[in-house]
């Protein structure tokens, strides 16, 4: 008999030993006692294909040890079975001193996000599709013998606060503190408020197997403590859209951490801490930034057999921590088949259907789909290249958004004509330097990064609000597109140096950008890269430095010498309420002094303001403007010169450089 039949359409009651399962679809009522039956020795594929291996009826790794006096984790296997289908009954149950098998059936909704206590020897096992706790969270303190399986946790997040930061947003998923013989397996936790879990003080003997962890700032962190006790096995778990702690491995006596898929990660990966020892093997990084971490001198990272696609950053190796094969016999799966695995068999075996939804919407105030742009683009299934729309309403987000390369075909929109009216915002520097080493760098800093091809962002402002005056000059990216066909119309880019990037995925890859009706605003080279991007019809604003002789740069392209089109400047107004003459068009960027580039610019159709320079274009390390590909043609306005420093365009060559030439096969929406 497969596990399915027994169970109907919930998982196993994960027992060890001899103990029996309650069929989910016979439950006994809330507050009586079930039947069990006997538990299938062997476990045959179910009907989806799904191999019922990875619904195993005991936990395995640190959390199958013995010690504090107990065999195992068993959670509530020798009490009564029970069904919760209110936060009430569930809440309930939870505090409950006697051992309790409690099945969550339906969806479970606080009003008021809650952390619900949980006592000793308690197994919740999702039942039946939809099975979910919302708004709320469970807090182990001091107890042991707790499993979770087969069920959502989501959606605590207080819309505005990305960086958790609010003195009453202590949201977490689950939160275990001085605890011991916990598994969790096969849950989805996401867009929470603090977060996912947090494995704390001294905890012990945890196993996270087969779950998906999504949509969230903070995910996976484990410590709060100066004592090396925690001993945690980590395995075949989807770690997505993500910015930090995915694990943050701090003062673990044993983590060992195998066959896991992160997927689209905005900070750091997999991080070491203090004197943790840490054995990483047989995972997947797709997309991560840092993907494996030792922090500290006393820190021991074991790296073996990982695949990397797609990073960059640091892969530490160092130290010889520990044997896995000394706690307990585990099997590992092929790193590379990882993906393909852990994407068809974790979370909650009637996990939601994937989004097909083809217009989402985000606000502050509870009205949209999701609180956040970030937990927005996350609802979208990697890989769909359904076209679709994100749809934002007013308010400010402060948040770091990454449109990953794996979501292709996305218009992101304010929902006004006013883009003043909805901000995104964030502030980091690019020489800000990272806690764990290092500095965030250019891609780090951005507070909007596009990676997907065919991705459009309009009637909305993105900034990067850090404080030049106040921390000193620094690159600070409010934009960075890399992919191919990216348009931007009715954008404002806000920043001060390097507003923003027009980049691409590579030294040899090339990636158009088509800017319409655009406002940027900035003073050192804050339109720069060696992407081609046409600005059409927009406003350059070169923001006021406070000097009598130089104001900045308006752009500094990095064009590789086989591209022949780089940025293009096109019936556009050149501004500044900086002095006359102060603010040059622009200079050569040679990146890492690469000698196969070739800086392009033309800037044509235009009006340029009284800032702009009698000697037009600058020199730049070392580097001539002359060595640049630079022109102009036909513009007007007091700082329309036409000298030896201004290099125009004929009559003859002019129709070679257009919108058209400049992005080819290609005709954006709105493309004039």
């Amino acid at each position: 008999m497969s596990l399915r039949r027994l169970l109907g359409a919930a998982t196993a009651v994960v027992m060890l030993g001899s103990l029996a399962a309650v069929p989910a679809a016979t439950a006994a009522p809330a507050g009586t006692t079930g039947q069990a039956a006997a538990a299938p020795a062997t476990l045959a594929p179910t009907a989806d294909n799904t191999p019922e291996a990875m619904w195993k009826q005991t936990p395995d790794g640190f959390a199958s040890l013995p010690g504090y006096g107990l065999a195992g984790t068993t959670g509530g296997q020798a009490g009564r079975t029970v069904t919760a289908s209110t936060i009430g009954e569930l809440k309930d149950y939870a505090a409950a001193t006697e051992p309790l098998v409690i099945f969550i059936r339906g969806s479970l909704a606080a009003t008021d996000y809650v952390k619900i206590p949980v006592a000793a020897n308690k197994s919740f096992i999702g039942t039946g599709a939809g099975a979910e706790v919302v708004n709320a969270g469970f807090k182990l303190i001091n107890t042991s013998n707790v499993i979770f399986r087969n069920f959502t946790i989501r959606d605590s997040y207080i819309p505005g606060d990305w960086d958790g930061k609010r003195p009453d947003n202590d949201r977490d998923g689950i939160q275990l503190d001085t605890t011991h013989h916990v598994w969790v397996d096969h849950m989805k936790i996401q867009r929470m408020g603090d977060g996912l879990i947090d494995t704390r003080k001294d905890s012990d003997l945890v196993t996270y197997s087969w779950n998906i962890f999504a949509d969230n700032n903070k995910a996976l962190g484990v410590g709060w403590t100066s004592n090396a006790v925690t001993r945690m096995t980590i395995h075949h778990n989807w770690i997505r859209n993500t910015t930090q702690r995915n694990f943050s491995l701090d003062n673990t006596a044993a983590a060992h951490v195998y066959n896991n898929y992160l997927q689209d990660v905005g900070q750091y990966g997999m991080m070491g801490r203090n004197a943790a020892k840490v054995v990483l093997e047989g995972n997947t990084f797709t997309a991560v930034q840092d993907p494996i971490v030792a922090k500290d001198p006393g820190t021991e990272v074991v790296s073996r057999d990982n695949v990397f696609n797609g990073t960059r950053g640091r892969r530490d190796n160092v130290g010889a921590a520990f044997d896995p094969a000394q706690n307990y016999a585990y099997q590992k799966d092929d790193a590379a088949r990882v993906p393909d695995i852990v994407a068809a068999g974790a979370g909650p075996r009637e996990n939601s259907a994937p989004n097909n939804a083809t217009r989402i919407t985000v606000a502050l105030d509870g009205t949209g789909d999701f609180g956040s742009l970030q937990a927005a683009i996350g609802s979208i299934p990697s890989g769909s290249t359904m076209p679709r729309t994100i749809t934002v309403k007013p308010g400010t987000y402060r948040e770091s958004v990454n449109v990953w390369a794996d979501r292709p075909n996305l218009t992101i929109q304010g929902a006004t004509a006013n883009p003043a009216d909805v901000v995104i915002s964030y502030d980091l520097p690019a020489n800000g330097a990272k806690f764990y080493g290092g500095t965030w760098g250019a891609g780090g800093s951005a507070t909007l990064n596009v990676l997907a091809e065919g991705t459009t962002v309009r009637n909305l402002t993105v900034e990067n609000a850090y404080d030049e005056a106040a921390n000193g000059g620094s690159q600070a990216l409010a934009v960075r597109s890399v992919g191919d066909k990216v348009a931007f119309d009715g954008t404002r880019f806000l920043g001060n140096q390097d507003t923003y990037l027009a980049d691409t995925t590579g030294r040899d890859a090339t990636a158009r950008t088509y800017l319409k009706n655009c406002y940027i605003e900035g003073d050192v080279d804050f339109i720069y890269g060696r992407g081609t991007a046409v600005l059409d019809g927009c406003t350059i604003h070169s923001l006021d430095r406070g000097s009598a002789t130089n104001n900045g740069y308006v752009v500094a392209p990095s064009t590789k010498n086989s591209n022949p089109y780089g940025f293009l400047i096109v019936d556009s107004k050149l501004t500044s309420d900086a002095a006359p003459g102060t603010v040059s068009l622009g200079r050569p960027w040679f990146a890492s002094s690469d000698p196969d580039a070739h800086p392009m610019a033309v800037i044509r159709d235009s009006t340029l303001g009284s800032h702009i320079a009698v000697r037009g274009w600058a020199d730049m390390s070392g580097h001539a403007w002359s060595e640049g590909r630079f022109a102009e043609y036909n513009n007007s306005g007091p700082g329309a010169y036409v000298n030896e420093f201004h290099p125009q365009l004929t009559a003859a060559d002019a129709p070679k450089f257009t919108k058209e030439a400049f992005l080819g096969d290609w005709t954006p929406a709105g493309r004039g």
